[in-house]
């Protein structure tokens, strides 16, 4: 999928991976098994799929992709201990992985952590050679 994207004409750097548990390992494992740079991942109480014995096979191009990593610390169903070691093992790859820990929260999403989502993925927009960012809220005809 990330290949066709980048055949389409997209730039790596405005393509994010971004996945709530299940989802979220995958989004990871995708980001860590793709050989360019992306513009970020986003893990919502996910995993790192991945054991630390399959490091060296991380190619340096994807080590340079930005994670943001969302967990919850009443989380019943991925531990919390688990998501924060993901991020870990990431930073210790040499990886950018930014760790938001949430207190109450369980296995859900809640409108503060969509809020940053939302506004990291529009800085790291900013910062690419992609083209512009276009907000529905911009009002302008998108046909």
């Amino acid at each position: 999928m990330l290949d066709r994207e980048v055949a389409g004409g997209t730039s790596p750097s405005n393509i994010f991976v971004c996945g709530l548990s299940q989802g979220g390992a995958l989004a990871i494992a995708s980001v860590l098994l793709y050989p360019k740079t992306l513009g970020g991942c986003v893990v919502f109480s996910g995993s790192l799929p991945l054991s630390k014995s399959l490091a060296d096979r991380i190619p340096s191009e994807a080590r340079k992709t930005p994670v943001l990593w969302f967990h919850g610390m009443a989380d019943g169903l991925v531990l919390f201990e688990a998501g924060h070691a993901g991020c870990a093992f990431l930073q210790e790859l040499g990886m950018t992985c930014e760790f938001k820990a949430y207190p109450t929260l369980g296995h859900t999403l809640v409108d503060e952590e969509l809020q940053y989502f939302q506004q990291w993925i529009k800085d790291r927009l900013s910062q690419g050679t992609g083209v512009p960012l276009l907000s529905l809220s911009d009002n302008r005809d998108l046909h």
